[in-house]
């Protein structure tokens, strides 16, 4: 079982793509989740993301789409640009209603075409992971396991962040209840409410956090998110954090440890 570091283009959007991949590879970070907002808008970006990806020695984790489950759009051009990266594993959102209000008709349009889309994606060796995020269907671990129940397909797993407010035990019992289902996690330090810290100072979260998955026995991708001030020398400074964490469980990634050294700067 490895637990691997690594980071979502969307912590540097305001860097281009090479900047992006030069700033994880500095870090020593294994492999990058490429979001569709800004980097992968396009299949040549996608293609431009790829082999720079590699030719750094890094991995693509993921394309961290931006579709929204339930709304039955065109999922072909997802799963082009997932294809153009050469991404294994595809984000979606589960629609864009929190589970409270959602209507018995919200929720059947979220699993109908997440099944539908799991489909298209499972013809082309891909999964899915739901971002775990308030205002959708996955904004509590209850809502996140009927959900997944509801869906009921073998390429769709979650996602798992700690979410905006919860104290780190909370945070924690969050992450027991759906870890069954977890492809992946978003790692920041936000506290106490969406003000970005530094990944130190939670660092007793992500301790228990990595203890947790490696008690879970699953090779898990766990991905920076966000930084303070969205500085490419916050990556640095956090993936020290994230892979000290994970050293002391003894399970980082060797690969962390043979990554190029580069100049984080754009």
């Amino acid at each position: 079982m490895t637990l691997s570091p690594g980071m979502c283009s969307v912590t540097l959007r305001a860097l281009d793509i090479d900047a992006v991949v030069r700033a994880a590879a500095a870090s020593g970070l294994t492999g990058i989740e490429w979001g569709s907002d800004v980097h992968i808008d396009d299949i040549d970006a996608a293609a431009t993301a790829r082999k720079a990806t590699r030719a750094a020695g890094l991995r693509v984790m993921s394309l961290g789409s931006y579709y929204r489950a339930g709304s039955f759009a065109n999922f072909e051009d997802v799963l082009s640009l997932a294809g153009g990266l050469g991404a294994p594993r595809i984000r979606i959102w589960a629609g864009d209603m929190g589970s409270a209000g959602a209507t018995a008709a919200q929720w059947d349009a979220v699993v109908d075409d997440t099944r539908r889309i799991a489909g298209l994606a499972e013809a082309r060796g891909q999964t899915l992971a739901f971002e775990y995020h308030g205002s959708t269907l996955t904004d509590t671990p209850g809502s996140t396991l009927e959900l997944l129940r509801r869906v009921d397909r073998p390429n769709v797993g979650t996602y798992w962040q700690p979410a905006v407010g919860l104290t780190d035990e909370q945070a924690l019992e969050s992450l027991h209840k759906v870890i069954g289902h977890l492809v992946g996690v978003h790692a920041f330090s936000w506290w106490p409410s969406t003000e970005r810290l530094p990944l130190a100072a939670r660092k007793g979260l992500w301790e228990a956090v990595t203890d947790v998955l490696n008690a879970n026995g699953k090779n898990v991708d766990i991905m920076l998110e966000f930084v303070a001030d969205d500085a490419p020398e916050n990556v640095l400074t956090d993936s020290l954090c994230l892979k000290e964490t994970m050293r002391t469980s003894g399970r980082v990634s060797r690969l962390s440890e043979n990554a190029p050294t580069l100049d984080a700067r754009s």
